[in-house]
């Protein structure tokens, strides 16, 4: 008591100890804080769902993707690299008017609360695409970020109050599904067929009971790639399981899905969908 009293310093409180929150002892308390913290901001710009987009972050936009192949030709990078960088690119720009044009839907819905709010992983790519477009209609939107050894940081389009950087992938991934009301999934590598996996797990076992229509863009790209009728020829799923998604290969569709749904099952407005 006579040694602080003479240094007139005090006590160090507990949650401002760096080295004890950051160590093994105070996880409970980090993980706490990654849902608190963000259900806080949630509520305060009176988010009420979303809508997810998910896929590469190696996607480009067509511009840039021009200049690369441009750069290319010029003897400044591999030529059919970069001619296939922009016929994907394709996706990015897709991805870009999809967003668009479901948040001017959404802000024309007569709730007091957002609705369906574009929520992507907050990096490049087809996530910043999916944030452009709907910046570029004036809405609010949210990219959950990750911190990653040698990541970039989130892309620029994200709405600053909604823009987090997670340290744990499950509670990303908790707030993830846990507001959505629809889930587009563009072409994509590891993580988007995580996202796809998991979201297709959770409703097939029932542990979502919400509508969650899983939109499934670019038919040649999945159909390529993933055969689910080969499960159903296998028995490693049923038959009803390929009913859980729906593969499109235009923004007319996608939109026309994703919107029907969710007036139907999120809204209550039954008789729309065709």
């Amino acid at each position: 008591m006579a040694d602080r009293e003479k240094s007139g310093k005090q006590a160090e409180k507990a949650y401002r100890n760096l080295e004890f929150m950051e160590g093994p002892d105070a996880r409970p308390l980090r993980l706490l804080a990654e849902y608190l913290e963000p259900l806080e901001r949630f509520e305060d710009s009176h988010i009420r769902d979303t809508v997810l987009v998910f896929g590469s972050a190696r996607i480009k936009s067509r511009e840039a993707a021009e200049k690369a192949l441009a750069d290319a030709k010029a003897g400044n990078g591999d030529v059919s690299l970069a001619e296939r960088d922009l016929r994907m690119s394709r996706y990015y720009e897709d991805t870009r008017d999809l967003t668009f044009r479901l948040t001017d839907w959404s802000k024309q819905l007569d709730q007091t609360e957002r609705r369906f709010v574009i929520c992507t992983g907050g990096g490049p790519g087809i996530m910043e695409a999916a944030n452009r477009g709907a910046s570029e209609a004036k809405g609010v939107n949210i990219g959950l970020g990750i911190s990653l050894p040698h990541e970039q940081e989130n892309n620029p389009f994200i709405t600053r109050r909604l823009d987090f950087q997670f340290h744990y992938f499950f509670m990303r991934k908790f707030w993830f599904l846990y507001m959505a009301k629809a889930v587009v999934l563009m072409p994509g590598g590891f993580g988007t067929l995580d996202e796809l996996f998991e979201s297709l797990t959770l409703v097939q076992t029932g542990k979502i009971r919400k509508s969650l229509p899983i939109i499934l863009y670019g038919r040649d790209f999945w159909d390529r790639f993933l055969d689910f009728d080969v499960l159903v020829e296998y028995g490693t799923i049923s038959p009803d399981d390929v009913d859980l998604f729906h593969k499109v290969d235009t923004v007319d569709e996608a939109f026309n899905i994703v919107t029907c749904k969710l007036l139907e099952e999120a809204l209550g407005k039954p008789g729309l969908c065709l």
